[in-house]
Formats: C-alpha cells, sequence, structure tokens
C-alpha cells in the first residue's frame, strides 16, 4: 500500500515538473576476509556480503560505490542485477580493497537501486570504519 502511495505521488510530481527524491532503503555490510593491504596496492578484491532491507519495487540493478571518507578516495565498485533478494553475496562485484596509509579509516558504501530504463529510484548508505 505504501508502494502505491509513493507512486501515485511520484506520478503526479512528474507530471507537474517537480523532482521526488529517490526512495532511502537500509544497507548493511560486513568487511568479510578481505586481505589487508599488499605492496601491490590497490588490491582488486570481491566484494563484502551486503544485506538489504526496503529496496523500492522496480529496482533491477543495484550499483554499488565505496569511499574512504578520510581521504575523500574514490574505491570504485560494481552493478549488479537485482530481482528482490534481501542480500548480495561476498564477491559479487570487485573493488579496489580498503588500504588505510595512518591506521583505521571510516569508509561508505553507497548502494544506488535502479529500474529497467536506469533510472535511480532509491539509495542506501553503509558506514563502517577498517581495518
Amino acid at each position: 500500500m505504501r508502494w502505491l502511495l509513493v507512486s501515485a505521488l511520484a506520478a503526479c510530481a512528474s507530471v507537474a515538473g517537480v523532482s521526488v527524491p529517490a526512495h532511502a532503503f537500509s544497507v548493511t555490510f560486513d568487511w568479510g576476509n578481505i586481505p589487508k593491504c599488499t605492496s601491490g596496492h590497490p588490491n582488486t578484491v570481491g566484494s563484502p556480503k551486503f544485506m538489504l532491507q526496503d529496496v523500492p519495487k522496480g529496482a533491477v540493478k543495484l550499483e554499488f560505490a565505496l569511499k574512504d571518507l578520510d581521504v575523500a578516495y574514490d574505491h570504485g565498485g560494481g552493478t549488479v542485477a537485482y530481482a528482490g533478494e534481501g542480500s548480495v553475496p561476498a564477491g559479487a562485484f570487485t573493488y579496489k580493497s580498503p588500504c588505510p596509509p595512518n591506521g583505521a579509516h571510516s569508509y561508505e558504501w553507497t548502494v544506488t537501486a535502479l529500474d529497467a530504463a536506469g533510472k535511480r529510484i532509491g539509495t542506501g548508505e553503509a558506514k563502517k570504519r577498517y581495518p
């Protein structure tokens, strides 16, 4: 019912030329067993496992991006197909692993839900320190 109301409001706003913010959803993750930094940094490693809640209906792809918040470094990310699962398994895509040069840093994953037309329909964020 809530989704129907949000969809109706979005349709009305679209006709009126008003921008509607994307739906926020919940994302959590576990770093898992990613390797520590090595001389070959940036390491490309498999993604952690992500747990998802309230991803908007109509999402067919999820885009993942990781940033080091302490030094504004972009670690890349990946895109995966999505069919309503509550999680994305570890190793679903590769990215540049965390390798803080001076102790633990804060990192943020941003997950963007896209519909079949590639339109952003939702966003989730999760922050954690590493190591």
